[in-house]
């Protein structure tokens, strides 16, 4: 008798239109990925990524620091949540505020978020979206990428997950560079979910492995 595989279940973190959560759901949908997705949480009332999850059934929260009297207040509140919906993994997808402490440690190895460039290159306060692409055409690098890893206490400073490389063309303008980009986003994402949820993720002094 085969034994029932435990679903795990995912808490998103998302500020904006949510094609990195929508590539996610997709594999899930599939049957790819052996999860659950309980909520979004977003920092918005109502981003683009609230419609998607409208659409698949998924329960949205707006939570944002400014609705409470505190810090801790806040905190709380989201650690509430999180235990709510019995969460296993949080996901970064597009998410622009930094997780407040208690939840990092809460979730450490739990939480991961995805960067549009090869950390540590590109990365820390007010580098996300196209601010990124800017300032790597800017730079001259041939070559850029994507990064997943896990979350700490500052900005794209945890464990590396994954990189994939992505080569910058001499005609490239961030918004081209973007575009393609964001391809590989789609891609290596769900792979490294995929890998977490099926307990293939190892971390030792910061270094992540896999395991067949």
């Amino acid at each position: 008798m085969l034994k029932a595989i435990k679903l795990k279940n995912i808490a998103i973190f998302a500020s904006g239109r949510g094609s990195n959560f929508a590539a996610i759901l997709e594999q899930i949908q599939r049957g790819n990925i052996p999860a659950q997705i309980r909520c979004i949480i977003s920092d918005y009332t109502h981003p683009p990524v609230f419609d998607i999850a409208g659409k698949a059934g998924i329960s949205t929260h707006w939570v944002n620091r400014k609705q409470f009297d505190s810090r801790d207040d806040y905190t709380i509140f989201l650690l509430s949540l999180l235990e709510k919906y019995k969460v296993d993994l949080v996901i970064l997808a597009g998410y622009l505020k930094l997780i407040p402490m208690p939840i990092v440690k809460r979730y450490k190895n739990s939480m991961i978020n995805i960067h549009p460039a090869l950390l540590p290159n590109f990365c820390g306060k007010g580098f996300y979206g196209i601010k990124v692409h800017e300032a790597v055409i800017e730079s001259g690098v041939k070559i850029t990428g994507v990064t997943v890893h896990f979350v700490d206490e500052h900005y794209d400073t945890g464990p590396i997950i994954i990189q994939e490389k992505v080569e910058v063309l001499p005609d490239d303008i961030p918004e081209t560079l973007a575009k393609r980009v964001l391809k590989i986003e789609h891609k290596v994402y769900p792979e490294v979910v995929k890998a977490f949820c099926d307990g293939r993720l190892e971390v030792v002094d910061r270094k992540v492995l896999w395991r067949e």
